[in-house]
């Protein structure tokens, strides 16, 4: 069952069973999860799947309207089917992705989402007509999904509600409520309907996302943003390649385009910060979409963007980067944005979090913690969840830095490497499908993106290299030493990061 604002408790005598009762009465559940977005709407289900009583807060359950989450890569896809909630995409909208378009100065280069990563039986039509055996299975392309982000939410939180072991509560969180002696969490503080109130639980999953009030409580880091994502919805674009995602490089930063409906269309411009032509006295960042961005875009997509940016509906979110922390507090768990974050370039933050639900759905197990009140064996099994995530997250983290460095180039050597980025998407075969794999959250092997990436740095020195005349080979010796120091400068402090507990 599920309780919204205003709502009231069903009389004692109709409640199906004694933790809901308690989940009414007393505010006392299993697990209490804070924010109900992507992650937490997620946790919340899954938990309640495996017989825990759960009560999920969330400061408004109107549908909330944002500029990014809203490309689903093939492994949250699949991290969804695991989790039972596949049927959230149905009925949104949500277009089909097949993979991406890269656009360098005008020139494409499609980079499909690789095959041989999917099984799926035949129909028995086509068995027939190959008289194979029943059962036999064939491989094909996976897919990815976008759609309108508030949307996605709303689906996600019906399937919550429709769970009899969560109760939904629109409820503001204010803090936790700590044992005095030992400070483990209890649970939080809040207020509902105006007035104060309190949630208790053995386990308190915070997932309050990107601007969490508890992160600076609980965990060292501090996220880190070097540009925004300025977002426009165009109407009715023509994009260069149907059911694909679109990375348009350029003088400047690099622009999203991706449909999120039948009509429409997301365009995410990157912005960096100090960025002279969108300075107020420049006609600010309106002005440099316009004289800057707008030019730049494929001329099927220009009529849109001018309508769209003529419209004024620009918003903006911050690029963040926040490297994962290891849950060392006793009681709680700090997950999602909230814990983790990457630059939105690659679409990585809602498979890392769908993943993120599956593994400590598995870690979390009745059958290997009974009680979530046993708090060593929690913490015990956050240490393992910290570490085992990394084969997938990591990869996603990493690349969408590391990408990012490249795609947003400001000096001769990250360009000479972005040069090198796209001539090896040109050679086609495991030159994209390695890479792809890798963003699309199929391949989780960290040293495959290591290979990858150097392999990257490589061809960008060759191409340096073949260019030059014989006679700068003194010059050229010391541009491809550069070359390779700065692919190291990218790559390594985030590999770092992610070898930090």
């Amino acid at each position: 069952m599920s309780l919204t604002l205003g709502s009231a408790p069903p009389p004692v005598g109709t409640l199906p069973n004694p933790s809901t009762q308690r989940r009414v009465e007393h505010h006392e559940s299993d697990v209490v999860v804070v924010g109900a977005g992507i992650l937490g709407c997620a946790v919340a289900t899954a938990f309640a799947r495996q017989g825990r009583s759960v009560t999920l807060l969330e400061k408004s359950l109107k549908p909330p309207d944002r500029i990014v989450g809203e490309l689903l890569q093939p492994g949250g896809v699949e991290a969804l089917r695991k989790l039972g909630l596949l049927d959230c995409l149905e009925g949104i909208d949500a277009i089909e992705v097949d993979g991406y378009e890269v656009i360098y100065y005008g020139t494409g280069v499609e980079i499909p989402y690789p095959e041989n990563s999917v099984e799926q039986p035949l129909d028995q039509q086509t068995l027939d007509e190959k008289n194979q055996k029943s059962g036999q299975t064939k491989r094909k392309r996976p897919q990815g999904r976008s759609f309108h982000h508030g949307r996605f939410i709303q689906k996600l939180r019906e399937a919550a509600m429709q769970e009899p072991n969560i109760s939904v509560i629109e409820s503001n969180v204010t803090g936790t409520v700590k044992n005095g002696w030992t400070g483990q969490v209890l649970g939080v503080k809040c207020v509902t309907n105006g007035e104060p109130d309190a949630w208790f639980g053995q386990l308190t999953v915070i997932a309050d996302g990107y601007a969490s009030r508890f992160r600076k409580e609980y965990i060292s880091h501090t996220p880190t943003s070097k540009s925004k994502f300025w977002g426009l919805e165009l109407i009715d674009a023509d994009l260069p390649r149907q059911k694909h995602g679109h990375v348009v490089l350029g003088e400047g930063a690099p622009v999203l385009l991706y449909q999120i409906g039948s009509r429409e269309t997301r365009a995410l411009v990157d912005v960096p910060e100090h960025v002279d032509s969108a300075y107020r006295a420049k006609g600010g960042v309106k002005g440099h979409l316009r004289d800057k961005v707008l030019p730049s875009l494929p001329p099927c997509v220009q009529p849109s963007f001018a309508r769209a940016l003529d419209a004024g509906k620009l918003r903006s979110m911050p690029n963040s980067f926040l490297p994962p922390s290891t849950n060392r507090t006793p009681g709680m768990v700090l997950l999602g944005d909230a814990m983790n974050m990457r630059h939105p370039l690659t679409g990585g933050g809602m498979t890392v979090a769908f993943n993120d639900v599956v593994l400590l759905r598995e870690l979390l197990d009745p059958s290997i913690v009974p009680d979530l009140g046993n708090t060593p064996l929690v913490r015990q099994q956050m240490q393992t969840f910290h570490w085992q995530r990394k084969n997938l997250t990591s990869v996603i983290n990493i690349l969408a830095q590391a990408l990012y460095a490249l795609f947003a180039a400001n000096d001769p050597h990250l360009r000479a490497l972005q040069l090198g980025c796209f001539r090896y998407f040109q050679r086609g075969g495991q030159c994209i499908d390695g890479p792809v794999g890798l963003l699309a959250g199929i391949i989780r092997q960290p040293l495959r993106l290591f290979y990858h990436f150097f392999a990257v740095a490589l061809l960008a020195i060759w191409l340096v290299v073949s260019e030059s005349p014989l006679w700068q080979l003194p010059t050229t010796f010391v541009s491809s030493i550069r070359i390779f120091w700065k692919a190291c400068v990218v790559i390594f402090p985030f590999i770092f990061s992610e070898m930090r507990s």
